[in-house]
């Protein structure tokens, strides 16, 4: 579960928790952890600028509890991804996090449902990936001259849904690709529920992108343990985590 806030509350900074635009899981003096919504765009891309949306950075003024600069997500999720992302309160929080996401030494735990059934309750995903194409902006694909991804997943339960199998998986990447998740349990024959790009979701009235980022470990001091955040599954998920097992 989510550590309690730091000494640096609420209260003290003169907002209420309750009153923001994202619920927030986790506050100190150097990082936020906020539960993106899924839906929610990290920032404004090409196609929020066509249309107008809102987007995480329209909400990070309300997100500086006191503090003179507003803060910046040092990492990023998908527009349909929901759950844990951490935000750098200022300069320095956000060169040490930005340094500690490239050298790996943060953990991250995703929680997805994928239509079909895994043969192994758990393993390794040791597949590169690769741009598919210039016209197709940031969609990859599997591409043996790709880069290196690697992705660690566990079954953590099953069901039988209306369209067939399906299994609750917690997935661990251990490189950062674009789209990684989605893409490896695209070629490994089971494709996330609700995906519209690698799986088989229509674009529209589908049950949306089973992916979340459930908890994220960050060992941000280094005289204190590593800081835990877990993040409910979203409200779209449930249905489907029930399905396999999931008791709330």
């Amino acid at each position: 579960m989510a550590q309690p806030l730091q000494p640096e509350n609420s209260q003290a900074s003169g907002q209420d928790d309750a009153a923001l635009p994202v619920p927030l899981l986790y506050r100190d003096a150097m990082m936020l952890v906020i539960d993106k919504p899924a839906g929610l765009p990290s920032h404004r891309g090409p196609q929020a600028k066509r249309r107008i949306i809102p987007v995480l950075t329209d909400y990070l003024d309300q997100l500086r509890f006191g503090l003179p600069r507003k803060p910046e997500a040092a990492h990023r999720l998908d527009k349909d991804t929901s759950g844990c992302l951490v935000l750098g309160r200022h300069p320095r929080a956000m060169a040490e996090l930005n340094q500690m996401f490239r050298d790996g030494r943060i953990d991250k735990t995703y929680w997805a449902i994928v239509q079909g059934e895994p043969d192994a309750d758990e393993g390794l995903i040791d597949l590169p990936l690769a741009r598919r194409s210039p016209e197709r902006g940031w969609w990859m694909k599997v591409d043996p001259a790709g880069l290196p991804s690697q992705t660690r997943y566990r079954v953590l339960g099953r069901g039988q849904g209306e369209g067939g199998p399906l299994a609750w998986l917690a997935m661990e990447p251990l490189t950062g690709r674009t789209h990684q998740l989605r893409v490896h349990c695209q070629a490994s024959g089971w494709p996330m529920l609700g995906d519209e790009i690698y799986g088989n979701a229509p674009r529209e009235g589908g049950p949306g992108l089973q992916l979340h980022a459930r908890a994220i470990t960050v060992p941000l001091y280094r005289k204190r343990e590593p800081i835990h955040v877990e993040a409910p599954p979203p409200p779209h998920m449930l249905a489907a985590l029930k399905t396999c097992g999931w008791s709330g």
